[in-house]
């Protein structure tokens, strides 16, 4: 029986694999490919299989999308947890394709070497998205990157650097992202300064999750041969790795209420540190109850993202086109919510070196509205909101 082909979206955190697996489905849906989808988070908040879950391309109903999360899938449990999804997956579907987007923090060989033995799946390609802006800032174009892994080395230490290291020297395919926020002479640079952890593969920029899904059909299968030597050197040392990585921490908020919008904004900006590597999630605010945002942080920067309206904020558009019949169904919903503001919670992870991350979380948490707050708003008390009020990006 042919292989079934799985292309590995590989990266460090946001640095762009949603984005292009949203775009490689939206493709293949058009294209009418059969696909099944692999989303990993080593968080137990699964944001990333959420936003994939709404696309509505795939879902777990229809038995084509798998989610791994509070979990890399590159430790001993986590391929453990991947094998025991994938084997009833295949017995179910064969797709034209497979897609798996790693966690940020998953390190590449434990991937390659299940792959390579697998018996109905053929490695495609193996995609390492690296995030030109986060070389650009915290590597001074990319030229730092060797030499500090070079001192890891010879210190005999792990840190973040051998971990994006690593992912670009098992690629098949290096994808630069986030190429459209720099000068070309910067991407240009950036690439000259990577290129030596992996010469055997080209350097490719995307923005925007803008590859083209027949571009990726067509390239070659993974080549095992010209890792085989890099995968008997790092085995033992990657095989040692606490499966948390090098000190890398995770933490969930959940609250009902929502952030106070003039503190959030002064958080981010004051205690939002190199540290923190990712953060993302949904939340709201009272001076635009009605929404629900995504929040999505990566490299010193904030996104904004309107995802869709809260059920309680419909109920409460005096416009709202809603028939009687619709409105009793949605209040109904609303009536079963646990939260004292019906479906409306925050619910974010932060995610990165731990001290950073315990500090990051107690502010974000500070930022609450507390419950003399709540009272002067539901009486019809306004707050000042600096955020942008169309999606948008802020630098904090």
């Amino acid at each position: 029986m042919q292989k079934i082909p799985l292309t590995i979206l590989n990266g460090f955190l946001g640095a762009g694999k949603t984005t292009l697996l949203k775009s490689l489905l939206i493709q293949a849906h058009k294209q009418q490919l059969a696909v099944c989808v692999i989303v990993n988070d080593m968080s137990e908040l699964d944001v990333d299989g959420v936003l994939i879950a709404n696309t509505e391309i795939v879902n777990t109903s229809k038995h084509n999308f798998i989610t791994l999360s509070a979990d890399s899938i590159s430790s001993r449990s986590g391929i453990e947890k991947l094998h025991a999804a994938l084997t009833p997956l295949l017995g179910a579907h064969r797709p034209d394709m497979i897609l798996l987007e790693t966690s940020g923090s998953s390190h590449p060989l434990p991937l390659v070497r299940y792959f390579r033995d697998h018996p109905e799946v053929q490695l495609h390609g193996f995609l390492s998205l690296v995030d030109s802006v986060m070389l650009n800032d915290d590597y001074q174009q990319g030229e730092a990157l060797i030499p500090r892994l070079q001192g890891n080395l010879s210190r005999g230490e792990r840190r973040i650097e051998n971990l994006l290291a690593e992912q670009v020297m098992f690629c098949s395919h290096l994808l630069l992202t986030k190429n459209d926020r720099l000068p070309a002479s910067s991407i240009s640079r950036i690439a000259q300064a990577i290129h030596p952890l992996n010469p055997y593969v080209a350097v490719m920029a995307v923005s925007r999750g803008n590859l083209s899904l027949n571009e990726l059909m067509a390239m070659p299968s993974y080549d095992f041969g010209r890792v085989a030597q890099l995968m008997e050197e790092l085995a033992d040392e990657v095989d040692a790795i606490d499966p948390g990585g090098w000190k890398m921490t995770s933490e969930v908020i959940h609250d009902d209420r929502p952030f106070h919008p003039q503190r959030l904004w002064d958080t981010c900006h004051h205690f939002m540190g190199a540290g923190i590597y990712r953060s993302k999630g949904f939340f709201w605010l009272p001076t635009r109850d009605d929404l629900a945002l995504l929040w999505n942080q990566a490299t010193g920067s904030i996104s904004l993202e309107f995802i869709s309206y809260w059920k309680a904020g419909i109920l409460e558009h005096r416009d709202s086109p809603l028939t009687a019949e619709e409105r009793a169904a949605v209040q109904q919903a609303v009536a079963k919510m646990p939260g004292r503001f019906g479906d409306r919670r925050c619910s974010l992870t932060v995610i990165g070196e731990p001290s950073e991350v315990k500090a990051f979380t107690a502010a974000l948490n500070r930022c609450f509205l507390n419950e003399d707050e709540i009272a002067w708003w539901q009486s019809g008390g306004e707050f000042a909101d600096p955020w942008p009020q169309r999606v948008a990006r802020v630098t904090a």
